[in-house]
């Protein structure tokens, strides 16, 4: 057996960072994309990096390019990075900010899936990073829940075109990140009901939301692929 490999985008803070850690914790090669490499990550051997701003589709694909030229074979796949912005009414949400979080949430991820069915890169297990907000529709979430919505149903697509690869979109909790105290935290939870359950709801720390669904990768492909999965209800 040769050394695990795994790839993640979004590994600036919060949930990605934490990804990067615990897997090269556990041996693994990391493969990441993302606009910032962490200091402490920056003289690991073990981590190969590829500066890329997935707000910028085209540029994605040739840093997929730069970042796997040569890999035949991923073990796993984490599609991580997301972005929030501030919780306001959809009626309030100008569609550029919309299209923003479509772009990264959503059509970022699809460029990185036909990177790895056109360049034929044997990916077992995909998971994309979706969230309770593409469900539950509460008041605030504007283009986030819609984002996140339609990367479960991305998700669940490609799962009927890559017939060898076990793809999941996977709601991790609630987990105290830089973006969830920025943009709800901080957020008035009278007018936004759901800021005030968040607040008063347990959350983890981006490390033990990593170790928890790292854990969970193996049950993870018990359930159909294209699923859309939230870890509180495995």
């Amino acid at each position: 057996m040769g050394v695990k490999s795994v790839f993640i985008t979004g590994i600036g803070s919060g949930l990605g960072k934490a990804f990067a850690q615990r897997f090269l914790e556990k041996g693994y090669k990391v493969y990441a994309l993302s606009r910032h490499l962490p200091d402490c990550l920056k003289n690991n051997s073990e981590i190969k990096f590829q500066f890329c701003d997935l707000q910028a589709l085209e540029t994605i694909y040739p840093a997929a390019e730069r970042l796997l030229e040569g890999i035949e074979n991923l073990d796993v796949a984490i599609l991580n990075a997301g972005f929030l912005t501030e919780l306001k009414d959809i009626h309030d949400t100008p569609i550029y900010e919309m299209n923003l979080m479509m772009d990264i949430n959503v059509w970022a991820n699809k460029v990185i899936l036909d990177y790895l069915i056109d360049k034929k890169i044997k990916t077992p297990q995909i998971v994309a990073i979706s969230s309770g907000a593409s469900v539950n529709g509460n008041r605030g979430w504007h283009g986030y829940s819609i984002s996140k919505a339609a990367l479960n149903m991305l998700i669940k697509l490609y799962s009927r075109e890559m017939e060898d690869t076990h793809l999941i979109a996977l709601a991790p909790g609630l987990i105290l990140t830089p973006m969830l105290e920025k943009f709800v935290l901080s957020a008035d939870e009278e007018k936004f009901p759901s800021v005030k359950r968040i607040k008063n709801a347990p959350k983890m720390t981006p490390e033990e939301a990593a170790e928890k669904i790292i854990n969970l990768l193996p049950k993870l492909k018990k359930f159909e692929s294209g699923s859309y999965l939230d870890v509180r209800k495995i």
